[in-house]
C-alpha cells in the first residue's frame, strides 16, 4: 500500500493539510486531534454515506476520546438548501455544540457544500472538517472553502468562504462509488490536468485506463496532483477575485444544464465535461487555440468515459441560465477558455456568437 500524502493550502485566511491514503477514516478521530484541537464532532452525512462510513468514523472519534454525534440528511442536491441547512443548524444547537466544536462533512460535494455553510454560520463559525468520500469531492470541492446552499435562481448562489481545519481524502472509499459518480469525478481530474499543465496532462493521458479501473496507486496519485494543483490557486486567490476563476472551466455551461435538466438529473461531472467540450471549441474560435488541442481535450474525456450527452436542450433557455451565473457580468456570460495545457483565459462572449456556437455545438446548424 501507498504511503499516505499530504499536501498544504496556505490560504490567506488558514493554512491546513490535505491528507491522501487508502483507510485514513479509521484513523480520522487521531487527525482530527492531531490538527483540530476540538472536544466535540458532529459529523454531517447523507444516509447512504453514514451506513458506509459512519461506523468507522464515528467508532474512530470516540476512539480518540472525542464527543461525536452524527446527523444524516437525504442523499442527492435537493437537500442543498435553506429548509435543511435550518434543521443541521437546530440539530447543532439540541446537541449543545459550542465555538469550539466542529462540524465534519462526511460524503461528496452536496454535503461538503452544505455542511461547510452551516459550520460557517453556526455561532458565526465553528470549525470545519472534510471528510469526502467521492473522487469529485477528494479532487475538487473538498479543497477551498466553498460552502453553499442552491437557490431556485441557481446553483451555489448563497454561500461564503470557510477553510476547513483539515482534508482528509480516503481512497479507499473510492472503491464503493457507483460508475456514474466515478466517471463524474473524473471529469474534474481531466479539468485540473488541463488547467495545471503538460505534465500533469500527459500523465493523465498515459494513465487514464488505469484511472478509469480504479488502480490504487494510480488513483492516490490522481487525487495527489489535483489536491496539490487546487492548493496553489486557492493559496494564490482565496476568494476567487483572480486567479481561482480559472477554475470553472467548463462549469458556465456545465451548470446552465445541470439547472435546465433538472437538479440531479445529469450529473455533475457529466454536465461540466459537456461544458469542457463547448469550452475548447470556444477558445478555438475565441482566443487562438489549435484545433489540435481541442481534439486533444476530446480524445481525453472520450478515454475517460466521459462521452457526449445524448439529450439537446432549448438554447434560449441555456442562454439564460447562463447570463443569471453567479460568474457573469452584467449579464454577459464568462468563460474559462485555455489555449494550451496550463495557459488559460476568463473572457466573455458576445450573444450573437454563444447563440451560433451553441447551436453548431448541439447540431442545430453549423457555425457561421
Amino acid at each position: 500500500m501507498k504511503a499516505a500524502s499530504r499536501v498544504v493550502v496556505d490560504a490567506a485566511s488558514a493554512t491546513y493539510e490535505v491528507r491522501i491514503g487508502a483507510g485514513l477514516l479509521s484513523e480520522a478521530g487521531a487527525i482530527v486531534g492531531e490538527s483540530c484541537g476540538v472536544r466535540h464532532v458532529a459529523v454531517v452525512a447523507d444516509a447512504t454515506v453514514a451506513e458506509y462510513f459512519g461506523d468507522t468514523v464515528m467508532s474512530s472519534l470516540h476512539s480518540a476520546g472525542l464527543r461525536a454525534d452524527i446527523i444524516e440528511i437525504p442523499p442527492g442536491e435537493s437537500s442543498k438548501t435553506w429548509a435543511q441547512a435550518g434543521d443541521i443548524l437546530e440539530a447543532l444547537a439540541r446537541a449543545g455544540m459550542d465555538r469550539t466544536g466542529a462540524v465534519a462533512a462526511l460524503g461528496g460535494g452536496v454535503v461538503g457544500d452544505l455542511a461547510g455553510f452551516c459550520a460557517v454560520t453556526y455561532m458565526r463559525g465553528v470549525s470545519f472538517i472534510q471528510m469526502p468520500t467521492t473522487l469529485l469531492a477528494q479532487v475538487d470541492s473538498a479543497i477551498g472553502g466553498k460552502t453553499a446552499v442552491d437557490l431556485l435562481a441557481g446553483k451555489n448562489l448563497a454561500g461564503a468562504f470557510m477553510q476547513p481545519r483539515v482534508v482528509i481524502a480516503d481512497t479507499s472509499a473510492l472503491a464503493s462509488l457507483p460508475e456514474t459518480e466515478w466517471r463524474s469525478g473524473l471529469a474534474e481530474v481531466a479539468k485540473s490536468a488541463v488547467l495545471d499543465g503538460e505534465k500533469f496532462l500527459a500523465w493523465l493521458e498515459k494513465d487514464a485506463a488505469a484511472l478509469v479501473e480504479r488502480e490504487g496507486e494510480v488513483v492516490q496519485e490522481a487525487v495527489r496532483a489535483c489536491a496539490a494543483f487546487k492548493a496553489r490557486v486557492v493559496s494564490a486567490d482565496e476568494h476567487e477575485s483572480g486567479l481561482r476563476e480559472i477554475l470553472n472551466l467548463g462549469h458556465t455551461l456545465g451548470h446552465a444544464i445541470e439547472k435546465v435538466a433538472g437538479y440531479g438529473v445529469v450529473p455533475h461531472g457529466l454536465a461540466v465535461a459537456e461544458g469542457m467540450r463547448f469550452a475548447a471549441r470556444l477558445a478555438q474560435r475565441c482566443v487562438g487555440a489549435p484545433q489540435e488541442f481541442t481534439l486533444r481535450q476530446e480524445a481525453l474525456l472520450d478515454s475517460l468515459g466521459l462521452k457526449r450527452l445524448e439529450a439537446v436542450y432549448d438554447i434560449d433557455e441555456l442562454r439564460r441560465t447562463m447570463s443569471s451565473d453567479k460568474k457573469a457580468r452584467g449579464g454577459v456570460p464568462r468563460f474559462v477558455m485555455a489555449r494550451r495545457p496550463g495557459d488559460v483565459l476568463v473572457e466573455t462572449v458576445a450573444e450573437g456568437m454563444l447563440a451560433a456556437e451553441l447551436r453548431a455545438f448541439t447540431g442545430e446548424e453549423e457555425s457561421s
